[in-house]
């Protein structure tokens, strides 16, 4: 892999190799962009192929996190740490404070979170050391569990995307299909339950069926049904890419809005979703609630406002359908054009006071 090359063809700005010998920690820091603000994304623990992988990995998901981020509306960049080791067996509190000694040493210009594979305690460990560091202990200051905040920005955005295919944003009466009823998920439920929606529910946990069954008298179906059942919306919120060849075929619905990450295989299921006339509701602009209620950490946490600055998942949806509007292009490249539009604007902004012969001081 040529590092440089690739660094330089995605602009990225800065990317960290930290080692403890004493504790084990292999950690690679990636900072795609810094133009809105910090980088902020989440400390990734996972047994790597590679080296390679592992390096790629936190370059990719540092990009996404730009995008997440300023889509969002957040004065933050995107940034990602991805710690090589099994999350199961190869933790200590020595290597969480070391890693938390390296993001001080950054002074600022990265803040970490919980990811796949970390918890609210390691997150504590790294307070420790630093405080650029948010979703540790609500007794810090902390949001606590980010889930409800997710599912309520979600439920907002499956609105904005039924108001799109529908002209109401009304969903009584709509006919929604869940997959997967995680945490994030069985809250959502509960959202579309009391503005009367009907549930359609599937997991492969049989627990987390039961519990929204019970809940929110949501009819249950096997998993690989869930694709080809009627109804008005398909909400993944389980795995990644399940909008892909075999799917959409299947699919009955006229709006694509769930929690879940990656959802498209690729990004021609979502040309094909397009050409289909069905509305998709990019999922990281959609699921950014947990985002903005971390981002929020940041300034001393007040859950009132976080939860007011997560109704503007709405509103980012809407400008996303009206730039695949004017552009004509799926709403996964009009969510991409508005989080680069946004960037580029700041960019000249700050290039035109430069060129006035202004100087910037960093607030941090």
């Amino acid at each position: 892999m040529e590092i440089f090359k690739y660094m330089e063809s995605y602009d990225y700005e800065q990317l960290l190799f930290c080692q403890d010998e004493q504790s084990g920690l292999k950690a690679i820091v990636a900072i795609h962009d810094t133009t809105l603000g910090p980088a902020l994304g989440g400390t990734r623990m996972w047994t790597y192929d590679s080296e390679e992988a592992a390096i790629t990995d936190a370059l990719r998901l540092a990009k996404g996190m730009t995008y997440k981020n300023a889509a969002a509306g957040l004065n933050l960049g995107g940034g990602k740490t991805v710690i090589i080791g099994d999350p199961k067996k190869d933790k200590n509190e020595a290597m969480f404070r070391a890693f938390g000694r390296f993001i001080q040493g950054l002074n600022g210009r990265y803040i970490t979170a919980e990811d796949v594979g970390t918890t609210v305690n390691d997150m504590d460990l790294i307070h420790e050391e630093t405080d650029f560091v948010t979703g540790i202990s609500p007794e810090f200051g902390s949001s606590g569990n980010p889930s409800p905040v997710t599912a309520y920005g979600v439920y907002k955005g499956i609105k904005a995307a039924a108001k799109q295919a529908f002209g109401t944003d009304s969903l009584e009466g709509k006919t929604v299909a869940v997959q997967g009823v995680g945490n994030v998920a069985f809250n959502l439920c509960g959202h579309l339950h009391e503005e009367g929606a009907q549930l359609i529910v599937t997991d492969i946990n049989k627990e987390s069926v039961n519990r929204a069954v019970e809940a929110y008298g949501a009819k249950a179906v096997d998993p690989e049904d869930i694709y080809q059942v009627d109804c008005d919306i398909y909400a993944p919120c389980a795995l990644g890419a399940t909008i892909n060849d075999e799917t959409i075929p299947q699919l009955k619905a006229k709006v694509v809005a769930g929690a879940a990450n990656n959802q498209l295989q690729d990004t021609k299921h979502g040309d094909i979703l397009h050409e289909k006339g069905i509305v998709y509701a990019p999922d990281y602009v959609i699921n950014a609630g947990g985002v903005i209620n971390v981002a929020d950490e940041l300034i001393g946490y007040n859950q009132d406002r976080a939860m007011k600055r997560v109704e503007t998942i709405y509103s980012n949806l809407e400008r996303v359908f009206e730039i695949s509007k004017r552009d004509n292009i799926p709403t996964y490249a009009a969510a991409d054009r508005m989080a680069e539009e946004r960037i580029e604007m700041l960019k000249q902004s700050r290039s035109q006071f430069l060129a006035n012969g202004h100087h910037i001081i960093s607030r941090r």
